[in-house]
């Protein structure tokens, strides 16, 4: 599989098609990242250089060269591992500088923290060159509201953590002419049982597309209550609780969220509001502790349904393995690895209906 190679102006300047071995993984609402290892030679370190972009065709997902490695070794010969994230991870440079509340629509929120932030800010060193932001008309993603306030925090991570919350995914794409790069929100076909509208997409050892399979779940690390402080001292602080359970199933945990105010713009806003804001900051700190079963698959890329064609990230699909387990799955991300002998496609599910 060849790799184009851009620089950071978006411009084509070579095809990577030699290497030992490639693994490149997608992620539905979070970072991806890739590794490339190489023989060293002056033509492949003249070509991919630090902060240098990658694209392969069968990805949506730019990568960004953030680490390379040269190892020296007598007996084996010389290499280098060229390592960084998707381009997503471009968001992780800037922080949410203001004060910023967002009421109503989660897009428009989400569009404003970009805006204010990375397209379009106040201070024009801010602005991360050639981002654009494109609306979704999808009902999944247009009918989300939120209540939320951020103020210096990350603007990757809040992002990021408002997709988790919503199971909604995001994505920064090139545009079909290569010369800006386009942040989009959206939602995977549902694709189960669970539905009628389109082609059911079953992974089973009976239909010889899942070689092989790994299924998990852990509680270790599990909390299922948050309650969560606001501004002031402990005695004025108003606090919200968020989830429910009892007994031994309940796993607490408590969140400072003081930085969130109950004074916007030099108003103060109303009880319901600041709680609903709190209780927004609740879910995306349970959610860092909330680990829902895992499911990991080897498919056959040469079989029906095809990644790419039949389905794709963030998609709800059907998995059955051979003791009978069957569960209706997100495909949270997907790993590519190449190597001069094989070619191996490797999803992740999330389940979520058991």
């Amino acid at each position: 599989m060849d790799v184009l190679v851009l620089t950071p102006d978006l411009d084509i300047v070579g095809v990577l098609d030699t290497f030992e071995s490639l693994i490149w993984v997608d992620r539905y609402n979070d970072s991806g990242d890739f590794e490339i290892y190489s023989k060293v030679s002056m033509e492949i370190l003249s070509l991919l250089q630090k902060d240098y972009y990658l694209w392969r065709r069968s990805s949506e997902r730019l990568m960004i060269i953030e680490d390379i490695t040269i190892k020296f070794d007598v007996n084996d010969g010389n290499t280098v591992i060229f390592a960084g994230r998707s381009i997503e991870s471009i968001l992780n440079r800037r922080i949410i500088w203001s004060q910023t509340t967002i009421k109503g629509s989660l897009q428009l929120g989400i569009k404003t923290l970009l805006d204010e932030n990375a397209i379009a800010p106040i201070l024009p060193e801010r602005t991360i060159p050639k981002l654009i932001f494109e609306t979704s008309t999808d009902p999944a993603i247009t009918s989300l509201e939120l209540e939320a306030q951020f103020i210096r925090t990350n603007l990757f991570e809040s992002v990021r953590d408002i997709c988790q919350a919503f199971d909604i995914g995001f994505k920064i794409v090139l545009s079909d002419d290569l010369s800006t790069l386009v942040f989009k929100l959206y939602a995977g076909e549902n694709r189960s049982y669970a539905q009628f509208l389109n082609p059911y997409i079953i992974f089973s050892p009976k239909f010889d597309n899942l070689i092989s399979s790994t299924y998990k779940e852990s509680q270790s690390s599990v909390k299922n209550v948050n309650v969560v402080a606001g501004e002031g001292d402990e005695e004025t602080r108003k606090m919200v609780t968020v989830g429910e359970a009892s007994g031994l199933d309940r796993r607490e945990m408590a969140t400072d969220a003081g930085d969130i105010s109950q004074t916007v713009d030099g108003v103060l806003i109303t009880d319901a509001e600041y709680l609903a804001q709190l209780e927004q900051r609740g879910v995306e700190e349970l959610l860092e502790y909330w680990e829902q079963p895992v499911f990991e698959g080897e498919i056959d890329p040469n079989v029906n349904p095809k990644y790419g064609e039949d389905f794709f990230l963030g998609d709800i699909v059907q998995l059955a393995n051979e003791i009978g387990l069957s569960s209706t799955a997100r495909i949270s991300e997907f790993t590519y690895s190449q190597s001069p002998t094989d070619i191996n496609a490797y999803p992740t599910f999330v389940i979520i209906e058991e």
